[in-house]
């Protein structure tokens, strides 16, 4: 990557919020099961067996930084990832996960390199 100017302080602060966002495994499970269309928080809470209010929790969160938009379909919100950009790393980032331990499947994902 080629980036004509080094990021400004607003921008690392942005990104490094969001990277802090993206470490919790169950944000991470609804931005994965939001990638490919809009899903109610009924539908997310049922699919990944996680509280209603916990997901509604997660999806304010995820709101506030852009990561998840919502759409009004009649009485009911849907959410989903906000652009393509934010598919693209999660996917990026998931595949590179399943690199890792393709190799050797007992190896832990983040266990020590040799």
């Amino acid at each position: 990557m080629n980036i004509a100017e080094a990021p400004s302080s607003q921008e690392l602060n942005f990104l490094a919020e969001t990277f802090r966002l993206l470490g919790d495994p169950s944000r991470l499970k609804i931005l994965l099961h939001c990638e490919d269309g809009p899903k109610s928080v009924t539908d997310i809470s049922e699919a990944l067996e996680l509280s209603q209010s916990l997901v509604s929790h997660h999806l304010r969160l995820l709101r506030g930084a852009r990561l998840v938009t919502r759409v009004r379909h009649s009485k009911q919100m849907f959410y989903e990832v906000t652009d393509r950009h934010v598919g693209d790393v999660l996917l990026d980032m998931l595949s590179h996960a399943r690199e890792e331990r393709e190799g050797d499947p007992k190896r832990d994902i983040i266990g020590p390199r040799s």
